[in-house]
């Protein structure tokens, strides 16, 4: 009998201090909870790097025959030559981590509804803004650092892969590798996470707060009132301010962040950042205080809902 008392009292004071650390931790514990059931947050980016690696092998085999002109390309020519596929690489890995928050962003809350999780997520000792706060950093952060992560990896089997095939020429390696400028290119790419993330932050408070406030179909919802509402406008009143709004908010990043450099034909030039030009952009700060006010709209409308 006093072992099983023993046991009994172990067991008990396992779930009180599984219960303390939950009550201590609840923003951390929901982040976790965030990151085992979406498991593409890291999946998605790796698969993209996957294709990446594979295709850059692939044109490896015509590297032979490219070098034989190399002697006689301009600086200019072999950097746009040698550029071209770590600038793919990092825009593809990019442009996967954006679906992906455009779509966690747009299920999360209304998945727990449908599949009437909520309930459970409920009954545990964690706030609506701590459950939103988490779902938030997903795209605002973890996103972000899975990107520039598997991004500067992929770069790093890019070059070794670059290296063991330029090794027959080793006259070549030195004149090659010159043109692709690592670690300025790393610095540009996280530039453009940033300023990317904090850009595109109204848009995943929109796609939040529709995913808490949908009945059924959130993904017709996030894009048929957009364009109707475009529509309208340009057939009512002939003029396209909402259409200019989101086409801005979605395409026009790089006009944004980077400095405007007309194109010369024959003429290779690296991005120029622009960050003065960005953080002093009134769109930036409204677009923030207007993905603030969407995150609180999410959360008010998550603590009245209820499952479907």
């Amino acid at each position: 009998m006093s072992i099983e008392a023993e046991a009994g009292a172990s067991s008990a004071a396992r779930e009180q201090a599984g219960a303390a650390a939950l009550q201590g931790q609840p923003y951390l514990w929901s982040l976790r909870r965030e990151l085992w059931e979406y498991r593409s947050v890291w999946i998605a980016p790796l698969s993209a790097a996957g294709i990446v690696l594979f295709g850059f092998a692939v044109s490896l085999v015509r590297t032979p025959h490219t070098l034989r002109g190399i002697s006689k390309l301009s600086p200019d020519k072999l950097a746009a030559l040698r550029f071209v596929p770590f600038g793919i690489a990092g825009a593809a890995i990019i442009l996967t981590t954006v679906v992906v928050g455009i779509f966690y962003c747009l299920g999360t809350l209304y998945n727990e509804r449908r599949d009437r999780s909520i309930l459970f997520w409920k009954s545990m000792p964690v706030s609506d803004w701590t459950t939103l706060l988490a779902k938030g950093t997903i795209p605002l952060l973890i996103l972000p650092v899975v990107a520039f992560t598997v991004i500067c990896a992929t770069q790093i089997l890019m070059l070794l892969f670059d290296y063991a095939a330029l090794a027959v020429h080793p006259s070549d390696v030195a004149r090659v590798w010159s043109t692709v400028p690592v670690l300025q290119l790393w610095g540009l790419l996280l530039y453009l996470i940033v300023t990317l993330t904090m850009w595109y932050a109204p848009v995943y408070g929109y796609l939040l707060a529709l995913s808490a406030w949908a009945k059924r179909g959130p993904f017709l919802w996030a894009v048929i009132p957009p364009i109707a509402l475009s529509v309208f406008e340009k057939l009512a009143f002939d003029t396209s301010y909402i259409g200019n709004l989101i086409h801005d908010r979605i395409f026009n990043i790089f006009d944004h962040a980077f400095v405007h450099q007309p194109h010369e034909k024959g003429q290779f030039h690296m991005p120029v950042a622009d960050p003065a030009g960005f953080f002093s952009s009134p769109g930036l700060w409204i677009g923030l205080v207007v993905a603030a006010a969407l995150f609180a709209l999410a959360v008010w409308l998550r603590r009245g809902r209820e499952p479907m």
